[in-house]
């Protein structure tokens, strides 16, 4: 029995596409080798989906609150935005502005089956406008088939055929693009597979066509060609992909995304500058908020030019090291991964080798997060440093579930990103691993940590009463100092973390941060400390305008 496109429809297409995506992300996983060849695409988009059916799930439970029913328009832009927010991946980040396509139309109409049409075909126009250099045979033409299909079945709409008849045929006619897509793409005409990221959106469109029918087909989707194609298989398009880098196994190093709060021309700005930076270039979102992803070898600059954009929070930025074009992405031997609270220093952990989990204030990153970040590291060993002592319980959960998928893993006691980054500089994968964690604990452990921070209310301290607005100044993680400047405050600490000696002041800069405050800081140091050395990072971030670290 058909149902109708309404809330409760959103809601089970969320179950239906994760408990589908889940199924098939492992074979999903194994075929992608387009544009880079990292096999993640299935759990990049199992992620992405997971967050949207959380956001749906939410605004459920918040008009349960209130005693009332969501409507369609409140599922589908909560699906929308969960996916936005929560996008991993190329594919991921493609299906996100698909679903807000679906949004622009859905939101506005009653569910029919012409809505419906009206709906893919605006999702597929939407992945177009969002992807830099539209490239066929992949996800983008699986869209647009799927859309073409609904436009054929809708024209019947008068003769009876209803929503679930629309879903149906935009899964099939899905479905027959996607067996289309290595005679289109050559890297997947010589690998034998289909594009990784149309297989999921099939299932997606699947999934959808059974919370609308009713009927859940659990037909799994083929994932290889019929023959491996010759080596010059493959359209103009593919052709001219290759040659400009776009599925080249000497393409960029790293993979670039993170949210951006900006207004529509500073991300045209952004757009431009990204495209001359790297490649795969994938900007979604609107209204404000924005997911970028982009695949560059300076991801410092990446994610400098958000910054210069607007506010960019949640940088994730994945160094591909070594992965090429094969059917399984290369596993290094050692990789670090490092929970950050700032892009700026997400940038420079990236441009270290390690694999930054950037956070908001707030927001602190999950163990499964933590262990996404593992995996992909595609290493044997990982030294895990969490930065902040509140997290030592998330990280040692995502080790341990790490360990038991075969990767050796170290937990680092950092308690401050000062105490990360000097864990960082003495690593050396050459070494044995023991004797690496050694001397990154070593580091880290010879490195007192302080931070300034603001007093958001009245509270006690252990340095006495502060007010709401009040200037603290923290030395492992003790508020020691209170007052009004920023920096006689920083100047405070610094003497204090000094008279036990030190050789080396690290100042990271927050984003709010006053101008001038570091070269203030150095000469403090060099006028009262005489050989002590100061390095100054553009950390970013938000919870404290600067992050002291003394070794």
């Amino acid at each position: 029995m058909p149902y109708p496109l309404d809330a409760a429809a959103v809601r089970s297409w969320c179950g239906l596409a994760l408990e589908a995506l889940g199924r098939e992300r492992e074979r999903i996983d194994a075929i992608n080798v387009y544009p880079v060849a990292d096999g993640d695409t299935g759990t990049n988009l199992y992620l992405t989906l997971e967050s949207a059916a959380r956001a749906v799930e939410a605004a459920f439970d918040g008009h349960t609150s209130a005693g009332t029913a969501p409507r369609l328009a409140d599922a589908i832009g909560a699906m929308a935005h969960g996916a936005l927010i929560g996008a991993r991946g190329n594919s991921g980040t493609i299906v996100a502005q698909l679903l807000r396509g679906m949004t622009e139309v859905l939101a506005a109409g009653d569910g029919s089956a012409d809505a419906l049409r009206q709906a893919l075909r605006r999702a597929a126009a939407s992945t177009y406008e969002a992807v830099a250099h539209p490239v066929e045979g992949t996800v983008l033409t699986v869209a647009t088939a799927a859309a073409d299909a609904a436009e054929q079945a809708a024209a019947g709409a008068a003769w009876g055929v209803g929503a679930a008849e629309v879903a149906r045929a935009a899964h099939e006619g899905a479905r027959t693009a996607l067996q289309a897509t290595p005679g289109q793409l050559a890297v997947l005409g010589r690998a034998g597979v289909v594009d990784a990221g149309g297989c999921g959106l099939v299932a997606l469109l699947g999934a959808l066509a059974d919370a609308l029918s009713g009927e859940v087909s659990a037909t799994p989707v083929a994932v290889r060609a019929d023959a491996p194609l010759p080596e010059a298989a493959g359209c103009e398009v593919a052709g001219r992909a290759a040659a400009d880098g776009r599925g080249d196994p000497e393409g960029p190093a790293f993979e670039v995304i993170y949210l951006l709060e900006a207004g529509d021309a500073a991300v045209a700005r952004l757009r431009t500058r990204l495209d001359g930076l790297g490649d795969s270039l994938v900007v979604v979102g609107g209204d404000g908020l924005w997911n970028v992803h982009v695949h560059v070898d300076d991801a410092g600059a990446a994610v400098e030019a958000g910054i210069e954009a607007g506010r960019p929070y949640r940088v994730r930025i994945t160094h591909f090291g070594g992965v090429t074009r094969a059917k399984e992405p290369a596993m290094t031997a050692r990789a670090v991964v490092a929970v950050v609270p700032g892009p700026g220093l997400a940038g420079l952990c990236a441009e270290a080798g390690a694999t930054p989990v950037a956070v908001r204030p707030g927001e602190p990153p999950a163990s499964g997060e933590l262990v996404q970040a593992i995996r992909q590291a595609h290493a044997r060993e990982v030294m895990l440093l969490p930065n902040d002592a509140d997290l030592r319980h998330t990280a040692a959960a995502a080790a341990e579930q790490a360990r038991t998928e075969g990767v050796r893993v170290a937990l680092i006691p950092t308690r401050s990103a000062v105490q990360g980054i000097a864990a960082l500089a003495v690593h050396e994968p050459g070494r044995s691993f023991d004797e690496d964690v050694v001397a990154m604990t070593a580091a880290a452990g010879a490195t007192r940590y302080a931070e300034l921070a603001v007093a958001e209310r009245q509270s006690w301290t252990m340095a006495g009463v502060c007010q709401a607005g009040d200037v603290l100044g923290l030395i492992d993680g003790d508020v020691v100092v209170i007052g009004s400047d920023l920096t006689r405050i920083a100047t405070a600490v610094l003497d204090r973390m000094l008279s036990a000696g030190g050789e080396m002041v690290t100042l990271v800069l927050g984003a709010d941060a006053p101008d001038g405050l570091a070269e203030r800081l150095e000469r403090h140091v060099r006028a009262r400390h005489l050989a002590v050395d100061t390095v100054v990072y553009e950390g970013g971030q938000h919870a404290a305008p600067l992050l002291i670290g003394v070794e």
